[in-house]
């Protein structure tokens, strides 16, 4: 097993770190060449990059692990790789090719194994793989040239002190259009949602309930997490809309929920008005796997949940601890989600 870096896995907050290697490689001519680790971190751009002038940019986020038993692994990665496929098909970018995404994962994290941080420490390795338009491009159209990079940092545990339950309020933007691009994971979602998060931080919430741009009467998601709510008699429900992004940690928690503690699950339109009645509610995301929900403002009327600003409710506490488990290597997790790099 390799060494450790001598670093306070526990106070490293959620940042970026620079490590040894990130694996890059380059779309051109109509082909990717073969890919490499290296230890440059700079990116060097004409200044008329495809990606500086209209946004033809794509990422994912997952973690690498240390598990229980010493193993470095990470989590369902080859949904991440289809994802990323999905945000290029419809940024007009070309995909990687078959196995890339997995093959430029592992060197990876070998390349940054001391980086790993150990297991109970809280902390993770957090891996940002992302594709960019890097010819020059001055007319509206599709690059022809571009560039896949991936690269690792470690992150300190999301939570400190337990998972405090959070207040969000609902947002009067929008952050997706019908038939727009709030399916897949491109820069520019995230870019419109930065207005609406500083001024939900400036008025001390942590973030923000976007409701559906069409009619503003559903539940879509936040800036960066999908919704997981609880009804007082034990059913998980998730909203279900063709501009939400498909997340991860939110289809995991569905199976966990339904074939491992057998309970009934339901993914479906949800009209915010159904939301008073729910008794648990959270954000799923790969940062925190989920953050509970304490209340929700709605434009000065509050909106309690009977789980209270404490702690997570139970049955989303189970969920937490259950995916958190398999995640770890201390729950047998079902077959293909651990993806074991060493």
């Amino acid at each position: 097993m390799a060494e450790k870096k001598d670093i306070d896995w526990a106070n490293i907050g959620f940042g970026y770190m620079k490590t040894d290697a990130r694996y890059v490689t380059n779309f051109k001519n109509g082909a990717w060449d073969e890919g490499c680790i290296t230890d440059d971190d700079k990116v060097v751009l004409s200044e008329c990059a495809g990606v500086l002038q209209y946004a033809q940019t794509c990422f994912e986020g997952l973690k690498a692990y240390t598990t229980k038993d010493g193993h470095i692994v990470t989590f369902r990665p080859d949904l991440n790789a289809s994802r990323l496929n999905d945000s290029c098909e419809r940024l007009e970018m070309p995909t990687l090719p078959e196995g890339r995404f997995l093959e430029a994962l592992d060197k990876l994290v070998l390349a940054n194994k001391e980086w790993v941080p150990p297991y109970g420490s809280g902390a993770t390795l957090y891996i940002r793989p992302y594709m960019f338009g890097t010819n020059p491009v001055i007319g509206v159209k599709p690059a022809d040239e571009y560039q896949f990079r991936m690269f690792a940092t470690p992150v300190g545990p999301y939570f400190k002190g337990g998972a405090k339950p959070i207040v969000i309020k609902v947002s009067d933007f929008d952050r997706a259009a019908p038939h727009g691009t709030g399916n897949i994971k491109a820069g520019l979602n995230y870019a419109m949602s930065l207005y609406p998060i500083v001024k939900a931080h400036e008025e001390g919430f942590a973030e923000n309930m976007y409701l559906d741009a069409a009619t503003r009467t559903n539940v879509e998601e936040t800036g960066g997490a999908n919704f997981l709510f609880v009804t007082k008699d034990g059913k998980v429900v998730t909203p279900k809309s063709d501009s939400i992004l498909p997340s991860i940690t939110r289809r995991s928690l569905v199976y966990v929920a339904r074939e491992i503690l057998g309970l009934e699950v339901e993914e479906r339109v949800v009209p915010f008005e159904e939301v008073k009645d729910f008794a648990e509610c959270g954000l799923c995301g790969t940062a925190a796997v989920i953050s509970p929900v304490g209340k929700i403002n709605d434009h000065g009327k509050e909106i309690c949940f009977p789980s209270g600003m404490e702690e997570m409710g139970p049955v989303t506490k189970k969920l937490y601890e259950t995916l958190l488990g398999i995640q770890q290597g201390t729950i047998e997790a079902p077959e293909g989600w651990i993806h074991t790099i060493c």
